[in-house]
């Protein structure tokens, strides 16, 4: 039976996707897998792939053109089979409450609509639905399946790799049986406590399970109002004809390909090479059948230039010529950098701290040569090298514990003092910010904290952060010292009361002793939610943060 091909929802914000190629023809052969067309939504270039083998019969939108999302763009089906009954775009006419409901294909059934019966699952048969991964995920993008419908599953098995606003994670079924259905496919996102799996006893149909909570039978009501609402949905097949989209780079050259056109890169590969402004026909793949993956990105020399290119002599200086609108063309530009779902979360939650909380800053300057000096005296002992920063995270938890308004939230009609203290420590990563949490940090040693913290710095970096390692915080520090930065203000990390931003240590000449003399000293500065923390507790706090810093030793007994 013929297969429509429709538009797919490749991100929370499209609306539309443009077809940039078509890579068949009407009158071709389609084998699953094969890549259909290039599609431009409003994040990046997808290659659309089908699972349906067949010939292509219809081309609805020409290359150039944009669809809306849910048209109709293909249809693939058997060699001279009559497909033009299933072109209508439109939703379902509505019917009475008491009328049947058509469905336009060769398993057309009547649907008494106001008599729906909610459709259970088979017995044995399990849902997986899409978890909450973070406190602030809304929804979670599939970005590769580790097991194919028919596989079995095993109940600690990795079913696929789900992307959230935070980083990248394993989402694992807790079922054992046979993997029946696959709700969502790589590439798309699903809502939070949307179906994305079924499993159960191999050969059970679930179609008619999926078919109800698709069209929202399972959720209909008696009412004839209600039941013909429902009527006027589209219908939406249990098994989406299109099932994978894959990020494509975009490039003067194509990349590397094998027989079929095809690059043979991994998605975080071409998003590497990107980033490093690498050639993958330069890359030699060290994955299966060639394949180029992330090591191959992060290992990559480029080739030495050829010598001759080194002793070409300068050219004679010349007079510059003066600029004219017509030589450089008078063209201006400008590169509009599409939101990843770490962004967005970054900005209506840091939007909503700074315009919610009033903000009040204290800076202070810290005195950091004892410090330097505690600092390498104890790297040849400890067992990983510490930083300042992991003995700033150390001071400020020991501060905290004597100032516990600081270690506080706003709860709207009451304050929250903490008990515990996790300090969050501020991460930049090229998607934007992550906060790890090293957890009770005033009961752990330097070195135990240094250990911690690095191995969360690398798992963000690798998007492995599990939602347990950057939740929970109750103070966090935000360090841009090592950027050059002498001194900044942070905003708020909610839900914190206070957030500690950290300039470079610079050495400055400073009064001691009525002489001059030079000092390496440090600026601190304090961001304060006034709701919660007054400006005498925020300098109280401040004052002992200071007294740790210049004095270590105070640390360890």
């Amino acid at each position: 039976m013929a297969e429509v091909i429709r538009m797919p929802r490749l991100s929370d914000t499209m609306e539309e996707g443009k077809i940039m190629l078509w890579h068949k023809q009407v009158g071709d052969k389609v084998k699953p897998g094969d890549v259909l067309a290039d599609v431009e939504t409003d994040k990046a270039t997808m290659e659309l792939e089908s699972y349906n083998e067949g010939v292509l019969l219809y081309i609805g939108v020409e290359a150039g053109k944009a669809a809306k999302v849910e048209g109709i763009l293909a249809v693939i089906g058997k060699e001279g089979e009559d497909f033009k009954s299933l072109l209508t775009d439109a939703a379902p006419a509505k019917a009475e409450a008491s009328s049947a409901v058509e469905i336009a294909d060769n398993t057309a059934k009547a649907v008494t609509t106001s008599t729906s019966e909610k459709v259970t699952l088979p017995d044995g048969a399990k849902e997986i639905r899409m978890p909450l991964l973070s406190d602030t995920m809304t929804e979670g993008k599939i970005v590769a399946w580790h097991k194919e419908v028919g596989d079995n599953v095993k109940a600690d098995d990795v079913l696929a790799d789900v992307e959230t606003d935070k980083a990248t994670m394993e989402v694992v079924g807790y079922e054992e049986g046979t993997l029946l259905y696959r709700g969502i496919e790589a590439g798309s996102a699903a809502q939070i406590n949307e179906i994305i799996a079924i499993v159960g006893k191999a050969g059970t149909d679930v179609s008619a399970y999926v078919k109800a909570e698709k069209s929202g039978t399972n959720n209909a009501t008696s009412s004839s109002n209600a039941a013909a609402t429902e009527a006027a949905k589209p219908i939406e097949r249990s098994e989406p004809a299109v099932t994978e989209v894959k990020e494509i780079v975009t490039e003067t050259e194509a990349p590397k390909a094998n027989s079929n056109g095809r690059v043979i890169a991994s998605p975080l590969a071409k998003k590497l090479a990107v980033e490093k402004g690498i050639d993958l026909n330069a890359v030699n793949g060290t994955g299966d059948g060639g394949r180029i993956i992330q090591r191959d990105i992060e290992n990559y020399k480029p080739a030495a230039q050829p010598a001759a290119a080194a002793t070409i002599a300068a050219p004679a200086a010349k007079a510059v010529p003066a600029f004219t609108v017509a030589a450089h063309n008078g063209t201006e530009g400008h590169k509009d950098v599409e939101l990843t779902q770490m962004r967005k979360v970054i900005a209506k939650r840091l939007s909503e701290s700074k315009f919610n909380a009033p903000h009040f800053y204290l800076t202070i300057e810290v005195n950091m040569d004892n410090a330097m000096a505690a600092r390498t005296q104890m790297n040849e002992i400890s067992p990983v090298k510490i930083s300042f920063n992991d003995m700033l995270i150390k001071a400020a938890a020991m501060a905290l514990v004597q100032h516990p308004d600081v270690n506080s939230s706003w709860m709207g009609d009451f304050i929250r003092q903490n008990q515990h203290v996790h300090i969050g420590s501020a991460l930049a990563l090229p998607e934007g910010l992550i906060v790890p949490v090293i957890k009770f940090a005033n009961e752990k040693s330097l070195s135990q904290i240094a250990g911690e913290a690095k191995a969360l710095y690398q798992k963000a970096k690798d998007k492995k952060l599990q939602p347990a390692e950057f939740s929970g915080n109750t103070f966090t520090i935000s360090n841009l010292g090592m950027m050059g930065i002498e001194e900044f203000t942070a905003i708020i990390n909610p839900p914190d009361s206070a957030i500690l931003a950290v300039g470079s240590i610079k050495e400055t000449a400073i009064v001691k002793d009525g002489a001059f003399a030079v000092a390496n000293i440090m600026k601190l500065t304090l961001s304060c939610d006034h709701r919660s923390v007054d400006g005498a507790v925020g300098a109280s706090f401040l004052g002992t943060l200071r007294k740790y810093m210049e004095n270590p030793v105070m640390m360890l007994v």
